[in-house]
């Protein structure tokens, strides 16, 4: 009898956990790429882009996949998950004005952000923090005092404290933090998921793309899986 009641707490737990797995994931791709002098999300790893990277990771855990651009501009991709494209509400204004468009447009209360030049987030990691989001409008990695706003997970709770700094122009995201419930993922628990944390790696230069493609080729990355 107590073996069933443990099996079933344990099933309830899974259950509990897996409600949180599946949303609205939103890419950020309305950078302008100055670094690198041509669209990073359309450079290639392999026989993919770094957008298209993303996307296939992100399709395993998402019931959409949101990609916030400047001006709505479509991006060349392809998933089996709906993918659509949203203009920035406040084009101009930086990463902060693309999660506050794709958290309008989420038909979800909560939705997994990340930029779309890292090719290589963990889901693992990204799983693990929509699991326990529930109570937190910002769920968000951080190593050190560094936090990783783009690799994070936003409730729409944010869309109003977000419009707030767009109109001071205060265009940093830790600005949001105070003024929301926040859950840091602190390294030990990045570490479970994502060890030499690759899912933070982004790509703003020529070096960081070459170094990308090297270390997709080292660990066999260029597969359709990787």
């Amino acid at each position: 009898m107590r073996s069933a009641l443990v099996l079933f707490q344990i099933s309830w737990q899974i259950s509990e956990t897996s409600r949180g797995l599946v949303m609205t994931s939103i890419i950020l791709a309305g950078g302008k790429s100055s670094r690198l002098g041509r669209s990073k999300a359309l450079q290639l790893i392999g026989d993919r882009s770094l957008i298209q990277r993303v996307i296939d990771r992100l399709a395993i855990i998402s019931t959409e996949i949101i990609i916030a651009t400047a001006r709505g501009e479509e991006i060349t991709c392809s998933s089996d998950v709906r993918v659509r494209t949203v203009a920035d509400v406040h084009p101009g204004k930086g990463p902060l004005a693309g999660i506050q468009s794709g958290l309008i447009a989420s038909t979800d209360s909560r939705a997994i952000v990340v930029s779309c030049d890292i090719p290589f987030v963990s889901v693992s990691l990204l799983e693990y923090m929509s699991g326990i989001c529930s109570e937190f409008d910002v769920v968000v990695p951080q190593i050190g005092t560094k936090a990783e706003p783009l690799c994070a997970v936003y409730s729409k709770n944010c869309v109003a404290p977000i419009s707030e700094l767009l109109k001071r122009n205060e265009l940093k995201i830790i600005r949001l933090f105070p003024m929301v419930r926040v859950r840091y993922i602190e390294e030990d628990e990045i570490d479970r998921f994502d060890p030499d944390h690759l899912s933070f790696f982004n790509i703003n230069s020529q070096d960081d793309l070459d170094r990308a493609r090297t270390l997709a080729t080292e660990k066999g990355w260029l597969l359709r899986s990787g």
